[in-house]
């Protein structure tokens, strides 16, 4: 399939590891000039960034300069911005109860999850409407839709996340630019599986193992597996491209079917 990606510019945040980092290696596989935001350039980002193809920015995006400086990087490299990614995100599993979830704990959650990708979309835009069109593509989550208390803060972040770019879309639909969310379920990513990740930390709470803890995680999928960075990557990929012309506003979950209702 072809995408219509060669020498498009991309901006990708939270590029460093997981999703974004597979994101980026897609976007440059496909002949797109990538620009890469990570709060630390991860040795596997900077071996994507050895030829001059993908341009590494290291940037923190809970700050709320760092989307703009991120922004005005690509400019700057490239002259331009025609796909943004917004893929920036994390989580804390809250083991203790919605009581021990504090006002900065929502801020955080919400800093991180939501402003973030609101903050490099409105620094982004100018550039796309001046292009004459382009596509965001936001990875938001199952957890939108699906509200679970061990992540109530994150899910509330991912809901009003969906709600923007919605809404957003139907502003800027007429003008060109295409908006689309991709929610997975749980990746098999640092995340999820990393020593500080989610199956580790709702491990030592609960006195099961980390790989119980996984196990039990996509035991109610169809799959009964997480999916993978790059099934995810691929998803992104299609949605920023010109095979996906005429589809904005739309919601593209990839759960292995953990979600059960339509």
């Amino acid at each position: 399939m072809e995408l219509g990606l060669a020498g498009k510019t991309a901006v990708v945040t939270g590029a460093g590891r997981g999703i974004g980092l597979a994101i980026t290696r897609a976007l440059a596989d496909a002949g797109a000039r990538v620009v890469a935001g990570s709060r630390s350039v991860t040795a596997e980002l900077g071996e994507l960034a050895a030829d001059g193809q993908v341009v590494a920015v290291e940037v923190d995006l809970a700050e709320p300069s760092g989307p703009t400086k991120l922004i005005n990087a690509a400019t700057a490299a490239f002259g331009g911005v025609d796909v943004l990614v917004n893929n920036v995100g994390g989580v804390r599993p809250r083991t203790g109860g919605f009581l021990e979830v504090t006002d900065e704990d929502w801020t955080s959650a919400f800093t991180l999850n939501f402003l973030s990708a609101v903050r490099a979309t409105r620094a982004a835009l100018p550039s796309l409407l001046e292009n004459g069109g382009g596509s965001i593509v936001t990875v938001c989550s199952v957890n939108a839709v699906l509200p679970d208390p061990l992540v109530i803060d994150y899910g509330a972040a991912k809901a009003a996340l969906a709600n923007f770019c919605k809404a957003l879309s139907k502003e800027v639909g007429p003008r060109g630019i295409r908006v689309n969310t991709v929610s997975p379920g749980p990746v098999a990513t640092p995340l999820w599986l990393g020593e500080a990740g989610v199956a580790a930390t709702v491990a030592q709470a609960s006195g099961l193992a980390a790989d119980e803890v996984a196990k039990r995680a996509t035991a109610d999928s169809a799959t009964g597996r997480f999916t993978r960075p790059e099934e995810v990557a691929d998803l992104v990929l299609f949605l920023a491209g010109e095979s996906a012309g005429n589809i904005t506003g739309a919601d593209f979950v990839i759960d292995g079917g953990l979600i059960k209702t339509l």
